[in-house]
């Protein structure tokens, strides 16, 4: 990974994932973009938003994020300490999804780095409402999304979730393993059970991913479905002690139906999990 994508709001959170992102490729020598998407509905600092804008208004939240962006800069440059990283910023004005879409084609961006609560976050939401709206649109890199405001922790334990409903290529799987890799982390499948036994084409699939992770330390789990899956993960990952876990967002699949489920109230499972969203691939 030597390009990465960092999307900021200049929240608490969005620092937290940025600089989480920095301790986690340590090692690694990259380019970590800062991106602050603005437009008309973002509020000036301590002003609220207005629903008609002006030029010099949009003038004035232009100066103002590359200003934000230049401090962000600064802070991390010291904050982190590491000549192996480097650090640019983009400051752009329109919708997140779609400047974020543009920028990882021009840039070659491998990983995406988002805060899943910013300023204007709802607290009790599943995922960040704009790391869903990313994750829908965005099919070519894996999206790491850092919830709340925590300290970095290693990735020693990780969760893979899936259903067995579709394959998982080796390619799907290659920035977690990559991940894995720089830690010596394990892998712990997690596969939510909605029949007694799997079907031939799930036994295939895998089959398949024992395969993809047989120089990895991994091992196999099962577990009920109950009417809410995102509480099934949450005592999964509080057992096993999980740093860090991770989904293929694929259609039709777990991923897609708990992002299209109702408002989760209890959150406290994603709270401390960072999340990585790996792009289906053939």
């Amino acid at each position: 990974m030597k390009n990465i994508l960092v999307a900021t709001d200049f929240s608490n959170n969005a620092y937290c994932a940025l600089f989480y992102v920095t301790k986690l490729l340590a090692s690694q020598p990259c380019t970590f973009h800062l991106l602050n998407v603005f437009n008309e509905l973002t509020p000036l600092q301590g002003k609220k938003p207005k629903l008609f804008v002006s030029e010099k208004l949009l003038k004035k939240l232009q100066i103002e994020s590359e200003e934000k962006l230049t401090k962000t800069k600064h802070k991390i440059v010291l904050d982190n300490d590491n000549l192996k990283h480097q650090f640019q910023t983009i400051s752009e004005k329109g919708i997140l999804s779609k400047i974020m879409t543009k920028t990882i084609d021009k840039l070659h961006i491998d990983l995406v780095v988002m805060g899943n609560k910013g300023i204007t976050e709802v607290a009790d939401i599943f995922f960040g409402s704009n790391t869903i709206q990313v994750a829908n649109i965005i099919n070519k890199c894996p999206i790491l999304a850092i919830p709340g405001e925590m300290d970095f922790k290693e990735p020693k334990e990780i969760a893979f979730v899936t259903d067995f409903k579709k394959g998982c290529a080796k390619k799907s799987i290659e920035p977690l393993l990559f991940i894995t890799s720089l830690f010596k982390a394990k892998i712990r499948v997690l596969h939510i059970t909605e029949e007694e036994i799997l079907n031939t084409e799930q036994e295939s699939n895998r089959k398949l991913l024992d395969i993809c992770l047989k120089d990895v330390d991994h091992t196999f789990h099962w577990r009920q479905l109950s009417n809410d899956k995102a509480k099934v993960i949450q005592v999964f990952l509080e057992k096993l002690n999980v740093d860090l876990y991770s989904m293929v967002n694929q259609k039709h699949n777990l991923f897609e139906k708990l992002t299209r489920e109702p408002v989760i109230k209890d959150v406290s499972m994603y709270s401390e999990t960072p999340f990585l969203i790996l792009p289906a691939q053939d």
